[in-house]
């Protein structure tokens, strides 16, 4: 094993090209069709309905194959439930580029999101096995990719679609998924030939802990804090990337440059995606890095409200910015699981929950606008988000770990006390 950390990408370069290039396609075929709606959506019968069924078909998707997918991995493991990922997007894409009407191109984009809400899941579990020493690293790189791939699409399919039809540039996306096959080809010839089994997200305590299969994240504060997290974290951004151009136009800001604005928010994603692995870790508190983050959500918030004309880049920039806690979240997925049993579990259910919960609030958001004829109360339900948001993470902020037996923090506090010890005494500690 030490011989092995010296030499830290010895024996993982296919593993690692393979989760990278898995979280570049992981958005790319879900942000690649709203471009293409004022093409497709007449040809095909979209009507209001049918949009509003298609944006929400990402989350909710996402979210029942969260919490399937760690029973798949137990069946299959993890190399193969990512390969039967790909497999259903690559279809997904090619079948709902042929597609001749609107519910069969929803139907075959919900085999595409099938195929990345796996891959959503696998890819945590999959940096703790490859790459236990290098969790920090490798995250920032797939997270960062992530945010790239949710911008790239948007940005060149219009273009495809002028040169070759709307067809065409559907289909090529399901390229840049099939070729996450070749690394991960690789990589199982590698590890055949010299007989490797990567487990290094076990911890020297793993006798102690529930055999796999026993992790019931049902029970699991842990489990239910990073859910919360997720969710209202994610809910906010889903409400941007359906609401923010309609908002923006409806307060005089040109169509064209609502657009931007919301190319602009996905792009900040970026820098945060790659700075968030490499930093939170560090802290003993990662509570502090979701404060910091969730006081740019909250500035951005108020000023799109208040000021939605005059600073609209400012607050599009604060509310870009607070996507840290999206980074945040899919790090605290391996920094609170000790196996990697643990953390595909703890992934299938925080993205299963998470999702769940935020697949609602864009429709939320609208309805409310309806209702009361203000934004005042769409803008208050995001406040809400943030208090969701914030109650998750205070349960995440401890060390518990999902695979800790119920009542281990306390146990850890009174094995540290001394005898006779009193309050202050434990926290001079």
């Amino acid at each position: 094993m030490n011989s092995f950390l010296r030499k830290p990408w010895t024996g993982r370069i296919g593993a690692l090209l393979g989760i990278l290039t898995m979280a570049l396609s992981l958005r790319a075929a879900v942000s690649a069709v709203g471009p293409l709606l004022g093409e497709l959506g007449p040809e095909l019968g979209f009507d209001a309905t049918t949009i509003g069924a298609l944006a929400m078909l990402p989350p909710l998707v996402f979210a029942v194959a969260g919490l399937c997918t760690p029973a798949l991995i137990r069946w299959l493991g993890l190399e193969k439930v990512l390969v039967a990922a790909v497999l259903l997007a690559v279809a997904g894409q090619l079948g709902r580029a042929a597609a001749d009407g609107v519910w069969p191109f929803l139907a075959l984009s919900g085999v595409v999101m099938a195929g990345y809400g796996m891959g959503n899941v696998v890819l945590p579990p999959l940096v703790r096995k490859y790459f236990p020493d290098r969790i920090g690293v490798v995250t920032a790189g797939y997270v960062t990719l992530l945010a790239v791939g949710t911008a790239m699409s948007p940005q060149f399919s219009v273009p495809l679609a002028d040169a070759a039809g709307w067809r065409v540039s559907l289909a090529l996306w399901a390229s840049v998924s099939a070729v996450v096959l070749v690394p991960w080809a690789v990589q199982a010839a590698r590890d055949r030939r010299k007989g490797s089994t990567y487990d290094g997200g076990a911890s020297a305590s793993a006798a102690s802990l529930p055999a796999p299969g026993k992790l019931n994240p049902w029970r699991s504060p842990v489990g239910w804090g990073l859910a919360i997290f997720l969710a209202g974290n994610s809910a906010q951004t889903y409400v941007y990337f359906t609401w923010l151009p309609p908002y923006l136009t409806e307060h005089g800001v040109d169509a064209a440059a609502a657009g931007s604005a919301l190319a602009y928010f996905a792009i900040l994603g970026l820098p945060v995606s790659l700075l968030v692995p490499l930093i939170v870790p560090r802290l003993k508190q990662p509570i502090v890095a979701i404060l910091l983050f969730t006081g740019c959500w909250i500035g951005g918030h108020a000023g799109l409200l208040l000021s939605p004309e005059a600073g609209t880049w400012w607050w599009v920039t604060l509310s870009g910015l607070g996507q840290g806690t999206f980074a945040t979240a899919l790090l605290m997925v391996n920094l609170r699981s000790r196996t990697t049993h643990g953390s595909a579990v703890l992934s299938g259910f925080s993205q299963g929950i998470g999702y769940a919960g935020a697949s609602v609030a864009p429709l939320l958001f609208g309805v409310v606008h309806e209702a009361t004829g203000s934004w005042t109360a769409s803008f208050a339900m995001l406040g809400v988000c943030i208090v969701v948001m914030l109650v998750g993470a205070v349960m995440i902020n401890g060390p518990r770990r999902i695979e800790d037996p119920p009542g281990t923090s306390r146990r850890r506090k009174a094995a540290r006390r001394p005898v006779g010890g009193t309050a202050r005494q434990d926290a001079r500690r």
